[in-house]
């Protein structure tokens, strides 16, 4: 029984840490919209879940280290999404390739699907804690 709860919670999390991710992203692209030669970037939301679910986003890559006073490494470096580049419908003269209606509706459809995952999740607490008091 427990290790289904956390299964399920940490398929939410996953969930809710790449819809994170994919949130930031798209505002990269929104925010670079003007600068020249920048090449709009994405990633493939469900690949990357099963990929999170199966363990291969923890692997990442192992840095040694030659001394004690070196830094640590940040964890998941490696490890995340791997990201794509997009392919213009209409390349424009400086090379820029993000196309701010295509931005803007991914952006939006990513923010809603983050919240109703993040409703979905509290409302799922909510019932296990209730279930959990005694009446």
């Amino acid at each position: 029984m427990i290790d289904r709860l956390s299964a399920s919670l940490n398929f939410d999390s996953a969930a809710l840490r790449l819809r994170d991710q994919r949130q930031q992203v798209l505002a990269s692209n929104i925010a670079n919209a003007d600068t020249p030669n920048f090449k709009a970037r994405d990633f493939d939301f469900s690949r990357a879940l099963a990929r999170a679910n199966a363990g291969a986003a923890d692997k990442g890559v192992a840095l040694s280290t030659t001394s004690s006073r070196h830094l640590a490494a940040r964890s998941g470096i490696g490890g995340g999404p791997s990201m794509l580049y997009r392919v213009p419908d209409q390349p424009s003269l400086d090379g820029n390739t993000v196309s701010m209606d295509q931005e803007r509706s991914r952006f939006s459809d990513n923010a809603v699907r983050y919240q109703a995952a993040l409703t979905l999740l509290n409302s799922r607490i909510r019932g296990l804690k209730s279930a959990m008091q005694p009446e």
